[in-house]
């Protein structure tokens, strides 16, 4: 059996382990900022082709104690890398140290280069590497002391979905748009609006959940390149992942103030193969209604990191909390926001509180209904 590492921004860790577990995987370990499983070579496909909120698959190579250099190259090299790496093998390393002794990142990458080299020199009789061939990203975390050794089989982080060429400022990532979405309990059949959609990714990503469409289809990972792995995987994982796919009517939409917005928004929708089932519109987030008795509003609306934007999206806020309040009882709303003072501007204690990380800020998602 492989092991499999997933990790993933903190606050969805919980997320991305149900994904796995409906998946069928094995061991299924939730941690701070990562999750651990265990399953066969072809989950690493599945794993790439189906997770929504998880960063990146890596395939666990060794685990071990690392207190010292010498340690950390000993248990490198005893992995069996000839069995992964072909002799044209490209393999940079890239990693992180995190309370551990061996705290210099740039050393501990050289240290597991010359381990490999070492190894590798042993089984092809070759004294330099070309390093002209596919690459195999070797990725390491260094975690109290615990060493463990992977190759990254995704390349391009699973938030890269493939719809969005271009986006607009500070854009959300897709793994986290989708945990919003989750978290919000949309399953396709109530009304689902983002009233700041900017460049679409929340409404398209509950379009993909709602048509149970599997977001990486449209895209490629380096593991589809590998000698180890066959191909028949992920022609197989594609093919499960699309059997799976529903096909209905669906209330999906999605407003923004910005023309040139909504343009990229519906490009984007198109090139994620939803154009169909979610609309976009230039419209002013004051104006917005809906009767319907049930129903999800998920947005993430601008933070205003500096004072003058505060007071911008502090004014947003307020009126957001206007628009909410004509809202039907039964509508779940959802907003991500880092502001400090979202609930007395917005003019409602949120019901539950989550945190959340988008990319490097620290956000609260603020939830509103039965949640």
């Amino acid at each position: 059996m492989a092991k499999y590492l997933i990790p993933c921004l903190l606050g969805l860790e919980k997320l991305v382990g149900d994904e796995i577990k409906r998946l069928g995987l094995q061991d299924v370990q939730v941690e701070n900022g990562r999750v651990l499983c265990r399953g066969t070579d072809a989950d690493a496909a599945r794993l790439n082709i189906n997770l929504r909120c998880g960063a990146r698959v890596l395939l666990v190579l060794g685990e071990f104690p690392a207190r010292s250099f010498e340690e950390l190259f000993q248990g490198t090299k005893a992995i069996a890398w000839e069995d992964y790496l072909p002799r044209d093998a490209a393999f940079p390393v890239k990693g992180y140290s995190i309370s551990s002794q061996l705290h210099a990142v740039s050393a501990c990458q050289s240290i597991i280069k010359k381990a490999m080299v070492e190894r590798l020199k042993a089984h092809y009789h070759m004294e330099q590497f070309p390093e002209t061939g596919t690459k195999y990203q070797v990725r390491f975390s260094l975690f109290k002391d615990q060493a463990a050794i992977c190759l990254d089989t995704s390349g391009e982080g699973l938030y890269k979905r493939g719809y969005r060429a271009v986006g607009v400022e500070a854009p959300l990532r897709e793994t986290l748009a989708a945990a919003m979405v989750i978290l919000s309990r949309y399953r396709g059949r109530d009304p689902f609006c983002d009233p700041f959609c900017g460049s679409g990714t929340i409404p398209i990503e509950a379009a993909l959940i709602a048509k149970n469409r599997a977001p990486g289809l449209d895209r490629s990972f380096d593991a589809q390149k590998w000698g180890f792995l066959s191909a028949n995987i992920w022609l197989e994982a594609a093919e499960e992942a699309m059997d799976k796919e529903f096909h209905g009517t669906y209330d999906i939409w999605g407003g923004d103030v910005n023309p040139k917005a909504v343009a990229i928004a519906r490009d984007n929708a198109r090139k994620a193969g939803v154009e169909d089932i979610v609309r976009f519109e230039v419209a002013d987030m004051k104006d917005f209604r809906r009767d319907s008795e049930y129903g999800q509003l998920v947005t993430n609306p601008p933070y205003g990191e500096r004072l003058l934007e505060r007071q911008e999206a502090e004014e947003l806020y307020r009126q957001l909390g206007k628009m909410w309040q004509t809202l039907p009882p039964k509508w779940r709303t959802l907003v991500l926001s880092s502001h400090t003072e979202f609930e007395r501007t917005f003019g409602r204690t949120a019901d539950k509180k989550r945190k959340l990380y988008n990319g490097m800020i620290k956000c609260d998602l603020f939830m509103y209904g039965n949640v």
